[in-house]
């Protein structure tokens, strides 16, 4: 049984519900595992926020570091939802949308624990989706946190054309070359609100992802379904995140490869092979080269695709 817990925001309300007078109601939902002191210094940028109506409320994905205690300690007026296990990004994330919709919530953002963000991301956020009827997600423009001015994510690119999904910018200096408002194929996961009115039309999070792609192909479904998704420069975000995809994991490799080839298989079935093909060559050349992490990724990860064995990762003999 889940116990539902809510930061108390004393910027606005003793209280910490939403102003019934004000509209753009927004649910912050920061999903932490294993990550206490990411999700310390995430909590406290978003107490700096202009925005002023909003709650935040933390996911701890049944985290083994202590971190809901540490964070209940850290913040006596808070309290967590714990999922009780580790259900991926999506599920994870799913059960902080479901509470945030019982309690009424107009927008949610989906920020990752381990960003930082400018005291004006919300509200940048919240004014695009506001004047825009048609449009359902925004996403921000969001830096390295290692290196301030250097662009992770400035709108994401992804067609039927050429089936590459890219972010745009990455690990471009920032020169002002992205700063309008514009349209965009996906937004991130790692920072990214919506209008909570877009779950009844194309339900939540698919979970058979578990990690990474997840964001890709429900931003894919909503432009199907006539949403559009804007990206709005003037919301900054500073994510701690590493520039070599070398640096994950056999595990992250994985779930990214598995990832990759369901999200194909659904949304441009005649990519699937050369999405595999692509991979594979450049994991084992890298294998060659003496990091074994791709390879060890993609393997498990082809091979469970096919079998279909999706969700979390289930070691077989």
């Amino acid at each position: 049984m889940h116990n539902f817990l809510i930061f108390t925001l004393p910027v606005y309300s003793e209280t910490c519900f939403f102003d019934k007078k004000m509209k753009n109601s927004v649910f912050i939902v920061i999903l932490n595992w294993n990550g206490w002191k990411d999700t310390v210094e995430c909590v406290e940028s978003c107490l700096k926020i202009t925005y002023s109506n909003f709650r935040i409320l933390i996911v701890d994905n049944g985290s083994t570091d202590g971190s809901e205690t540490i964070l209940k300690k850290r913040f006596p007026e808070a309290e967590i939802i714990q999922t009780g296990s580790n259900l991926g990004f999506a599920g994870g994330n799913n059960v902080g949308i479901k509470y945030a919709l019982e309690q009424g919530a107009e927008y949610i953002w989906l920020l990752n624990n381990d960003t930082i963000v400018d005291i004006n991301a919300l509200a940048g956020l919240v004014a695009e989706l506001h004047k825009n009827p048609e449009a359902g997600i925004a996403a921000s423009k969001i830096y390295y946190f290692s290196k301030p001015k250097v662009i992770w994510f400035a709108g994401g690119t992804w067609n039927p054309v050429d089936h590459i999904a890219r972010h745009n910018g990455l690990d471009e200096e920032d020169a002002r070359q992205y700063d309008v408002v514009a349209e965009t194929d996906f937004a991130t996961g790692c920072s990214l609100l919506f209008k909570a009115s877009l779950i009844s039309k194309i339900g939540y999070l698919k979970e058979d992802y578990y990690l990474y792609w997840e964001d890709v192909d429900w931003c894919v479904n909503a432009r199907k379904n006539g949403w559009k998704i804007i990206y709005v420069p003037n919301s900054h975000v500073w994510h701690k995140v590493s520039q070599s995809v070398e640096n994950k994991s056999s595990a992250q490799n994985y779930y990214y490869f598995r990832g990759g080839l369901l999200f194909y298989s659904r949304n441009a079935p005649g990519f699937v092979l050369r999405f595999a093909a692509t991979h594979f060559v450049y994991s084992l050349k890298q294998f060659l080269c003496g990091d074994k992490s791709i390879f060890l990724g993609y393997l498990p990860g082809l091979k469970d695709f096919v079998l279909k064995r999706f969700g979390k990762r289930v070691q077989h003999q």
